[in-house]
Parts: C-alpha cells; structure tokens; sequence
C-alpha cells in the first residue's frame, strides 16, 4: 500500500490517527520487504502479526506464510482491513481464537479485534510453532515482548520494527549504557541475529523518535529449567534496581549474604560488581546456584 493510498483510505474513511495507540504505520515497501525477508518465511509457517493498521505489512505476510493471525486494538480499522482482504479472512470474535477450520478451502487470514498485550495476558497459549513479524506499537512493544519471550512456549522468531532505544536494549551486551532489565528477560531464551534502521520518511505520520527493525530467533535448547526461571528475572530485576549500586548488597534483600558471597566466590565473581557488568552467562550461572541453594532438601 502506497502512501498516496494510506491517506486516500483513511480520507475516505474518516479515521484520524492517534498517538495513544502508537499508530505510524510504515508504507515503504522496500522496507516492508526486508522485515519479511528477516522473518524467512515458507507456507508452512504460522505468522503473528500485531498492529496490522491498515495492512501493508500483512499484504506481505499472507503471500509468504501458511497462516497469518492480524491483531488490531483500533476497531475503526477492523472493517477496513476486511474489506481489504476481502471474504477470505475471517474475523474473531474480541477476545477468541478459534481454531483453523481443516485444510481445504482454509483461509489464510484470521482478524481479531483486540488488545494484543491484553489477548496475551488472558489468553497464554503455545506460539512455539510461530513466529511474531510486526511493526509493533511503539508504547507497549517491550512488555509485548516479554510477554511472548517465555521459554518454550514462545514463538521460533520475533521480527519486530520499534523505537531504536528499545531496539539498542534488546541487542545489547554487557558494559552497555542500553544493558539492563529488558535486555536480559528476553536475551535468556531469543538470539539476536541482526537488525537495521528504518528512517522516520518511511512512517506516515513520520515518528518524533528513530525505528529500527530487530530480529530475534529462540534459543535450542533453552539456557534455563522452567523452575528456574521465576529467580532468574528475580534477581535481574532486583540487580538492575540501582544501577549504581553493588550487586551482591542488593541481594541480600532477597537472599542470605553469606549463601551469596560463597555462591559469588564459586563464579569467580568480584563482590563489588555491579549487574551492568556481569554478562548473560554470569546471570545463569547465579541463577542455577541460587536454585540449587533455595531448593527444598
């Protein structure tokens, strides 16, 4: 979809964007092509899509994949991306998914009217035979993504264009001024394989702030046991609460400063470091002695 398109549909229509949802929707297309080429798509691929706006993305998308489901907040766009796509999507109910009806005269788009961060919190399910290609809503991009990045439940890959701050921590290392939280709940179960810049001309309206587009591919196997993940973003988000501050004294609110200074000898680990210098590695490493040490005789 062409700008000239874009603004003629929602003229037409008489759809004022808002910046409450976050809508700049990305019409260049070779950009389109290059999220979708990121993704590495085949028919047999099941594709999430949030934020489809007025759906050129899922134009792409549903050339390219086996099945497309499009979750849009806005209903004033719902009716438009129907009468796009015409009587071979179907649209969900709010809140339900229903299954794909059997091969044969399936189609290849699904629409829910919904709120995505909402529909994922109430609704978990398996996206393990997924992948999350979206330009998503750049004020709730992060929780979403740490809402799908959940161990083996999560998608295989997460191709998603957001605001390049958030991209810069999701992509960060150690020693970074971008490391921290963010970077350390999704790093523990996606890799990050690349990412690039989208400049603000290719958004209509342009965003204030700059985009980028990252991909992330699930980690086989995962570096963590289900139950070890609950301390695992325990002690990240107890670590990173003071940056400034020595990470082994803000352990201690949660855990015994003896137990911690032995677990921190045996990683090798200074007793004045700080979260922003230990790695994923080093996070893994505390996270299995503080298992082993917290776990029931």
């Amino acid at each position: 979809m062409k700008l000239s398109e874009m603004r003629e549909c929602l003229a037409r229509e008489g759809i004022q964007l808002t910046r409450s949802l976050g809508q700049n929707f990305l019409h260049d297309a070779n950009q389109l092509r290059r999220i979708v080429a990121a993704a590495e798509l085949t028919r047999r691929d099941k594709v999430l899509e949030i934020g489809p706006g007025l759906g050129p993305l899922t134009e792409l998308l549903v050339q390219h994949a086996g099945e497309v489901l499009a979750i849009e907040k806005d209903g004033r766009l719902v009716p438009v991306l129907r009468e796009h796509f015409g009587p071979e999507s179907r649209l969900q109910p709010v809140g339900r998914l229903a299954p794909q009806p059997p091969d044969g005269g399936t189609p290849s788009l699904r629409l829910l009217h919904d709120d995505a961060l909402e529909f994922l919190k109430r609704e978990p399910r398996d996206w393990s035979e997924w992948k999350l290609v979206a330009n998503l809503p750049y004020s709730v991009a992060s929780p979403i993504l740490v809402e799908l990045a959940r161990g083996e439940w999560a998608p295989q890959r997460m191709v998603a264009t957001l605001q390049l701050e958030v991209a810069k921590r999701l992509l960060a290392k150690a020693g970074n001024k971008d490391y921290g939280v963010l970077t350390l709940l999704v790093q523990i179960d996606f890799e990050p394989r690349g990412w690039f810049k989208i400049p603000a001309s290719c958004f209509f309206p342009e965003p204030d702030v700059d985009s980028a587009c990252v991909c992330l591919v699930r980690r086989a196997p995962p570096l963590l046991t289900p139950d070890q993940r609950e301390i695992f973003a325990k002690i990240v988000k107890r670590a990173f609460s003071q940056r400034r501050k020595m990470m082994l004294k803000l352990l201690k609110t949660d855990w015994p400063e003896t137990a911690l200074r032995e677990i921190f000898a045996a990683t090798g680990l200074d007793p004045g470091i700080r979260a922003e210098q230990i790695g994923l590695s080093g996070f893994v490493q505390l996270t299995q002695l503080l298992r082993a040490h917290t776990a029931p005789p």
